[in-house]
Formats: C-alpha cells, sequence, structure tokens
C-alpha cells in the first residue's frame, strides 16, 4: 500500500522542494544542476557508496560537453579514464570500422571510458558547495507519501530507522527496476531484446594492445574495452540462454573467448568461478506516461536502453539537463504542473524512441543473426561494409553514439552563491 500523510509518531521527516530518488547518472546530474540552480533539493541513493561492477562506464562526447558547460571538465578529465576514436570489429574474420568519432565537429571528439564510481563520487564532491544540495547515502526509497492524488514524496528506510521525506516533486531516477514507477503504477511498454550480457574481466599487461572491440562469429558476439590494467569483456548471449551456456560450463565458454579474441589468454585466468561473472539482462522499454501530480520519471526510470552504443549513462544525463533546463525555476516556487512536469517528455520523447529504434534495428539486422546457432560463415551486412569502404560514412554513426537525437546544452540558472 501506498504511504499517506500520516506517520508513526517516531518518524523522522524531513521537508524538501524536490526529492530525486536514486544516485545514479540522471539523479546525481539533476541534483548538481538543481543545488546549482538554488533549489532545495535532497538526493536519495540506497547504498553506502557508488562503487557497482559493470555499471556503463562509456562517457560520451555530449555528457563531456556538458560538464565543459559546467564548468567542471579540466577536472573530470584528470580522473583516470581511457579514450577511444575509432570503432573497430572483426565480423566472422573480416576487419571492418563501424564509426570514427575524429570525424565529428566537437570540442571532444573521444569517448571516455571512466567507472561510474568516479564520475557520480566527482558530482557529489563538487556538489557539496552548494547549501541547497544534500545527498543521502544508503537510504533507500520504499514508498510513496500521498496526499489524495498528489504524490507528496517518499518513505525511505536508512540505518537510522525510517524516514517520510516530503517533498513538493519527487523526481524518479532508481533505474529500470524502479521502486518509484512501481509505486506510483505507471505503465511500462516493453520493446524487447534478443539478447543478453555476461560481463567479466581479464587481466592486461602492459604491452598489450589492440584496436579491435567488436567480434562477431556464427553464433557468438563479444566486446572488449582497454581499461588500463584489465580488460572489460561484454560476451553476447541469446536472449534467455544464461542458463544453457552455465551447463556448459565455465571453461567451454573461457575456450570461445580465447579463440575470438586471442590476447585475452593471458589475463582469462582471473575468471575463476560463475562468481566472477556478471549477468546483464537486456531490456528495452519506455513508459507510456512519465509523470503523476508531484512525481516526474527521467533516466532508466523512463526508459531502459539497449547496451548498442553504450548511450545509456548520457541518455540520462542528457534527461537530467532538460529537466532542470525546465523545471528549476517552477520548483523553487512549488511544485509545476503536471502539464509542466510532462515538458519533459514531450522534449526527450523523441531522442530516446529514435536511439531505441536504431538500437533495434542494430539488434535485429546484425545481433540477432550473428546469433543464431549453426556454422554458416557470417557475411558482413551491406550497410557495414559500405562504411568500412567509405570512410567519410563513417562519421554518421559516430554521431549517432557520440553526440545522440538532439543533444541538450545546459541552461539552467546559477544561484547567487552566499
Amino acid at each position: 500500500m501506498d504511504a499517506t500523510s500520516e506517520r508513526h509518531p517516531a518518524t523522522r521527516s524531513i521537508k524538501v522542494r524536490c526529492c530525486v530518488v536514486g544516485g545514479g547518472p540522471a539523479g546525481m546530474m539533476l541534483g548538481y544542476l538543481l543545488g546549482r540552480a538554488g533549489v532545495d533539493v535532497v538526493v536519495l541513493e540506497k547504498h553506502a557508496d557508488f562503487f557497482r561492477d559493470f555499471r556503463g562506464d562509456t562517457v560520451h562526447p555530449s555528457t563531456l560537453q556538458v560538464m565543459d558547460e559546467l564548468g567542471l571538465i579540466d577536472g573530470f578529465l584528470k580522473l583516470p579514464h581511457q579514450r577511444l576514436q575509432k570503432m573497430d570489429g572483426m565480423f566472422g574474420g573480416t576487419p571492418v570500422r563501424i564509426a570514427d568519432l575524429a570525424r565529428l565537429d566537437t570540442k571532444y571528439p573521444f569517448i571516455a571510458f571512466m567507472p561510474q564510481w568516479d564520475f557520480l563520487n566527482f558530482l557529489r564532491e563538487r556538489g557539496q558547495r552548494f547549501s541547497s544540495l544534500k545527498v543521502m547515502m544508503s537510504t533507500e526509497a520504499v514508498d510513496l507519501i500521498r496526499r489524495g492524488d498528489v504524490i507528496a514524496g517518499v518513505r525511505a528506510s536508512t540505518p537510522d530507522g525510517p524516514i517520510d521525506i516530503e517533498a513538493d516533486l519527487t523526481i524518479a531516477c532508481d533505474g529500470r527496476h524502479s521502486t518509484v514507477r512501481a509505486r506510483a503504477g505507471l505503465a511500462v511498454e516493453e520493446i524487447g531484446a534478443p539478447m543478453d550480457v555476461l560481463w567479466f574481466r581479464a587481466a592486461r599487461k602492459g604491452d598489450e594492445t589492440e584496436n579491435v572491440f567488436a567480434r562477431v562469429e556464427p553464433g557468438k558476439m563479444m566486446i572488449t574495452f582497454d581499461r588500463g590494467d584489465y580488460w572489460q569483456c561484454a560476451y553476447v548471449i541469446a536472449k534467455g540462454q544464461y542458463e544453457t551456456v552455465k551447463a556448459r560450463g565455465l571453461q567451454s565458454m573461457l575456450d570461445d573467448v580465447v579463440r575470438m579474441a586471442p590476447i585475452l589468454k593471458s589475463g582469462i585466468a582471473e575468471v575463476k568461478s560463475w562468481d566472477d561473472v556478471k549477468l546483464l539482462t537486456v531490456a528495452i522499454n519506455r513508459l507510456k506516461r512519465w509523470t503523476q501530480p508531484g512525481l516526474l520519471c527521467i533516466g532508466d526510470a523512463a526508459h531502459a536502453m539497449s547496451p548498442v552504443g553504450g548511450v545509456g549513462v548520457n541518455l540520462a544525463v542528457q534527461d537530467a539537463v532538460a529537466t532542470a533546463n525546465l523545471l528549476s525555476d517552477k520548483i523553487r516556487t512549488g511544485c509545476p504542473s503536471e502539464d509542466e512536469l510532462d515538458a519533459v517528455r514531450r522534449r526527450r520523447e523523441f531522442p530516446v524512441k529514435m536511439t531505441q529504434r536504431m538500437q533495434m534495428v542494430v539488434q535485429n539486422n546484425i545481433i540477432s543473426g550473428a546469433l543464431k546457432s549453426g556454422n554458416e560463415p557470417l557475411k558482413v551486412p551491406l550497410v557495414v561494409r559500405l562504411i568500412t569502404a567509405l570512410p567519410w560514412l563513417q562519421g554518421i554513426p559516430a554521431r549517432f553514439i557520440a553526440l545522440g537525437v538532439r543533444p541538450e546544452h545546459v541552461h539552467s540558472p546559477i544561484a547567487s552563491m552566499p
């Protein structure tokens, strides 16, 4: 049941203008932007820290541009990271080039690979200068507070007991398994995905180098990212086949991996058990309605993306920028109307739908065919052959991956500092 405005006498309570639920890229960026605008905002993160294995670690040029517009880019790029410009692959033994970001007319023509916890900690630390921003760690939203038909905040659990966070506006940024979205009863449209992904890491020697990031063979596909002292690996499997792969045994999977990517041979010994392999169940979905009175959903809580293109983090950041641009002035004086809240969906729904549509094209025309069982030789799809053969075409997928559809720029206000 949903919580009401009544609470147990022993329950602590705080009152804020805006409660952001979830300390991921959307939540932390939105918290930073609202704090910067002088909005009284609290961000809730259910974990004690941001450390998670195999969260999205790709920071694309669109996000780097946002960091530049916020005056944060110099400090941000001092954090350890790797850079990717050219996206090369092997398709059935044939080398291909999928995109070249160097062809883009943008200030930061590269993808930065950075642990997501470093990105989130950076925003948290830089946000500490805003007195109106508070980040509450180890605080999990478990229910909604309602006053009639209006959502008036969240009830959360903390190590010190429950707390009611009363808010004029609640913004759900708590991911694809959003508790807030579920409690609100918002309907999710499932679009589907033909694959799941097994994530693991292999040690990397200092002299090991390779530019190939995608490998496709009959019935198999994998991605490798050079992360400095290790290789981050994604072994792509057909949807729902995890138990089948597991039944064949870990060594069988690792043998397939080394056959596809011989450079991993020396470091694959780090994968000692299935505990070292993380399953990502891929989903593509989106909300039909992003709002209720007093509530807005953004990021993965509003639309789960496929890992194709690695754009999830950057779509979440774009949502946060658009939300702050459209609503920060209005939140300072109370809760925006539902129509004003829905302006965020109207702004962001087209980019989300176009991105998901392109992900489905790649999944249905390339990945699904590659994952079909059998030993028939793979033919490089015509569009991939053309992009490889005509370098000027490599800027088209590069722009889609790097900047996305309708990139957002920071227009939200800056409050005067005390």
